[in-house]
Order: structure tokens, then C-alpha cells, then sequence
């Protein structure tokens, strides 16, 4: 066996050993710390671009869009680490992480930095092995030293798993040339569980692991693939990346894959297959007669419409957890959804790949971060995608390359991660509460 494969095959049972005992130990708590209520978050260098549209808007005598687009770039959002050698990754986070002391706040990092990250789609790139990603998470772990930072650890990388098969048997789509169908899932665990416990020893530092969105992994899938990147080490999850769910539907999730990784820990490890979820409702409050929820409604226990109403799946973890709390606690992205998801007309549903979360149309900034929140599981409310800035050159399936005209838009998105004016005023026009202009 070589050196690479005695690795691999390592981690791998590294990852099943790890699986295993979290469920004979339950959910153990991490060396650092939860970001704790009144943080105040770090404000980072504004996009460029929006700078120079901020200055082409006061010359039109546009000064209250203007004036929108300056207060979205000096509210608190994400820096995302995302390139680079280890030492260019020090560097950047320690300079970030030295100006947030200075102004005593606490700057969010989004490491983005995993080989296969968004499966070689729109935001494609990474590390290219094992090792350089470790190395990469040192770097990272070197700038930050002993001051304090709080951590969205790779987006996308529990929902989008090379050559991985879900605890429902399900295959994952992701199967990039590149990789090794034998050990890239392992591989992704690996790396996963490595930089938990690199950045959970840090002394100051949060770290929270990526647990999808409501409408996207069920609540059972999610957990498990959470138990197996090492979440009981981690100070929990974050949901809603660059999405657009209802914050209240986000809430619910997240208070469900909690419920769900305490049930998996303290009362039965191999009952994932129990773990109610958003795709089915039914729980001893409606007889077990469940139906799929709609993500586009507002979820309650009190809806009177069956497809938004959460009763059932909450009194089916009351009944199933007893006096057992669950205790994992989680970040909200709230940078977008202040209207909600993008629900396509009848027309724009027929087209091959309507792309409900690429630049959707007559969105808003959703609540400002806080420490604040609706449910006592949410630590935070935070701006993990800056908005803003483009999610790719959508072409909602009528085309292929990098040219294709977005029939929303009317012309072709700027790459992701650039700034897109107009739909930043759109953002801005229509957040929901109101953005309070400075």
C-alpha cells in the first residue's frame, strides 16, 4: 500500500471510529467559544466596484440610491478566505483579524478553500490535495492566533460530496474527473474533521460547520453528514448560505438538525431514519399525517395551511427527546431574504434549469446582523454572502459558457463573486426590515 493510500484508508477509518464513539459520548463541547450575545461584527473593505457605483450615482444626482448602496457596504458581512498560498492566508487573516481587535469587533470568516468546493460549478477552485488544504487550514489558524474570529467553515462542502452516498442510499451528483471515486468522500470528512479540531483549539476562535438550508437537505441527511465532518467538536452550524429561505423556515431547520443530532447521540445512533424532517410533517399533533412543507410559505406551529404548518415534526421530537435538550446552535445568513425564495412564473419554470438560487429577481437584504434572534439555538444573524456581488453568470439552462445572456437580467451576470449593481440597488430597495440608511 503506498504512503498516499495508507492515508487515506487512515482517515477513512478515522472518520467511522469518529462517527461511533460521538454516538456512545453524545455531542461534546468544543475548546472555543459560541459567538456570544452583543458581539459586534467586523465591517471589511468594501467591494471597488460598489465604491466607484456609489460615486457615478451622487454625479447622476441618484443620491438616495447612493446613499442605500453605501449603508449595504458599511454593514457587517463575511470576508471570504479563499485563495492563496498558507502564507498569504495568514497574512490576510491576520491583518483582518488585528484591524477587528483594534475597532473591537469580531470579523466572520468564510474559509472557502477545499478541493472540489461547489463541485467545479460557478465557484470552482480550491486546494488540489489532502496535504495543501491542511497546510492551507494552518496558515489560517497561524494569522488568527489568540484574537477573536468567528467561522463559516466551507460552504457547500457538507451538501456537495464527491462520489458520496447519503444515509437515505441516495448517489451523490458531484462525480468530478479529477478525484478519486474511492476516497474522495472519505477525503472530504477528513479534511473536514482536521480543520475543526486545527481552529476549535485556537482560544478565541468559533467554528460552525455548514448544515444546507431548508430546502435542500432533510433534516436526517444533513445531521448525519454533520456527525461525520465532526460538528460535536465544532460550536455548531451555519444555514443559508447565499440563499434566500424565510429566516423563521432556516430557524426551524436548524432547531430540527439539533433536535436531530441530539437524538442521534443520546438516544438512538442508528436512528437517522427517525429524525422528522421538512419532507414529511407528520408528528403526534396531526396524527402523523404529514405532507411536504413549501419552503415559499412562513412556517408555524399555528399555519392553518397543512404545507406550512410545523407542528407535527416539533411534538415528534418533544416526544422522542424527553428531557433530552438539544444543545448545537447556529448562525442564519440573512443577507438576502428578506423577501424570500424566488418562486419562477409559470413561463420561467419551463425553462431547462430555472436556477432559483443564481441572481433571482426583486429580492431584498434581509434582517442586519445581530445577536438578536427569534429562537434560542440561533447565535446570530449574519451577512455570510456580501450582497451584492454576483452569484455567477446565470443562464438558467439556455446555454452553455460564459456568455450567455441571462433572460432576468437581460444581459449577462458578472462572474461570481464580482459586483452586480443592479441587483445591489434591488437588494437595497427592497430589504426587508428596511435598510436604515447612514
Amino acid at each position: 500500500m503506498s504512503r498516499t493510500s495508507r492515508r487515506r484508508a487512515i482517515a477513512t477509518a478515522a472518520v467511522t471510529a469518529l462517527t461511533a464513539s460521538m454516538a456512545l459520548a453524545g455531542l461534546a463541547p468544543s475548546a472555543s467559544a459560541q459567538v456570544p450575545d452583543g458581539t459586534r461584527f467586523f465591517v471589511p473593505k468594501p467591494n471597488p466596484d460598489a465604491k466607484t457605483q456609489i460615486r457615478s450615482l451622487d454625479q447622476a444626482g441618484r443620491h438616495r440610491a447612493a446613499d442605500r448602496i453605501r449603508a449595504l457596504v458599511t454593514t457587517p458581512s463575511a470576508v471570504w478566505v479563499e485563495t492563496g498560498s498558507p502564507r498569504q492566508a495568514r497574512q490576510q487573516v491576520r491583518q483582518i483579524t488585528k484591524q477587528a481587535k483594534a475597532e473591537r469587533t469580531v470579523p466572520l470568516l468564510v474559509l472557502y478553500d477545499i478541493p472540489f468546493r461547489d463541485c467545479a460549478q460557478y465557484s470552482a477552485g480550491g486546494a488540489t490535495t489532502v496535504a495543501e488544504y491542511e497546510a492551507w487550514v494552518d496558515g489560517v489558524a497561524a494569522g488568527i492566533g489568540n484574537r477573536k474570529a468567528a467561522i463559516a467553515l466551507e460552504p457547500d462542502s457538507i451538501g456537495i460530496i464527491p462520489f458520496y452516498t447519503s444515509v437515505d442510499g441516495v448517489a451523490e451528483w458531484c462525480k468530478p474527473a479529477e478525484a478519486d471515486a474511492a476516497t474522495a468522500a472519505a477525503d472530504r470528512f477528513a479534511m473536514l474533521n482536521y480543520a475543526v479540531d486545527r481552529l476549535t483549539a485556537l482560544p478565541r476562535t468559533s467554528v460552525y460547520l455548514d448544515g444546507t438550508h431548508n430546502g435542500w437537505l432533510n433534516v436526517g441527511d444533513v445531521s448525519d453528514r454533520l456527525l461525520k465532518a465532526g460538528v460535536a467538536k465544532a460550536d455548531g452550524m451555519f444555514f443559508n448560505t447565499s440563499n434566500y429561505q424565510w429566516t423563521q423556515n432556516v430557524e426551524q431547520y436548524g432547531t430540527w438538525v439539533s433536535s436531530c443530532l441530539a437524538y442521534l447521540t443520546k438516544v438512538d445512533a442508528g436512528g437517522v431514519a427517525n429524525c422528522g424532517n421538512q419532507y414529511w410533517s407528520g408528528g403526534p399533533a396531526n396524527d402523523f399525517t404529514g405532507v411536504s412543507l413549501d419552503p415559499a410559505k412562513k412556517w408555524s406551529d399555528t399555519a392553518t395551511d397543512p404545507t406550512a404548518n410545523t407542528a407535527g415534526i416539533n411534538s415528534r421530537y418533544a416526544a422522542q427527546l424527553g428531557d433530552v435538550e438539544p444543545s448545537k446552535s447556529f448562525l442564519v445568513d440573512t443577507s438576502r431574504n428578506g423577501r424570500g425564495p424566488w418562486v419562477p412564473t409559470a413561463a420561467q419554470a419551463a425553462w431547462p434549469d430555472p436556477q432559483v438560487w443564481c441572481n433571482p429577481p426583486r429580492r431584498g437584504l434581509g434582517p442586519q446582523p445581530t445577536t438578536r434572534t427569534s429562537t434560542p439555538l440561533a447565535d446570530a444573524y449574519v451577512w455570510i454572502k456580501v450582497p451584492g456581488e454576483s452569484d455567477g453568470q446565470c443562464s438558467r439552462g439556455l446555454g452553455t459558457g460564459n456568455d450567455v445572456v441571462d433572460p432576468i437580467w437581460g444581459r449577462v451576470d458578472p462572474a461570481a463573486g464580482q459586483w452586480f449593481g443592479r441587483q445591489a440597488l434591488q437588494l437595497t430597495r427592497l430589504a426587508d426590515p428596511e435598510l436604515p440608511l447612514r
